[in-house]
């Protein structure tokens, strides 16, 4: 699959100053771990953010955002933020804060 290194660029700087975060390659672009645990990945289709079970209610107000889909299934509290919306800076902000305070929530790995 194809990157988006400006999207990845993007991402990084909006997290860059987290303590114990880590970037990796996965997913056919860049996720970024947070004290162990998965926070979001950037590649051409968008933001994957990681909002948590039961968390990610208020994105589907959202057009530019989508439930993860594995096949058919909808993977609860993964959500998508496609690429128009992660060029929106107060957006992805909004998804990439959502993102941390649930990571932040669960115990480093």
């Amino acid at each position: 699959m194809a990157r988006d290194e400006g999207l990845e660029t993007v991402v990084a700087e909006d997290l860059a100053g987290l303590a114990d975060l880590r970037t990796v390659r996965m997913f056919g672009g860049l996720a970024w771990m947070l004290r162990g645990n998965l926070l979001c990945g950037a590649r051409h289709d968008g933001v994957l953010c990681r909002l948590g079970r039961g968390n990610d209610g208020w994105t589907e107000a959202i057009p530019t955002a989508a439930p993860m889909m594995m096949g058919e299934r909808r993977m609860e509290g993964w959500v998508r933020l496609s690429p128009e919306g992660a060029a929106d800076d107060a957006l992805r902000a909004r998804f990439l804060a959502a993102a941390r305070a649930f990571v932040e929530s669960l115990p480093p790995k």
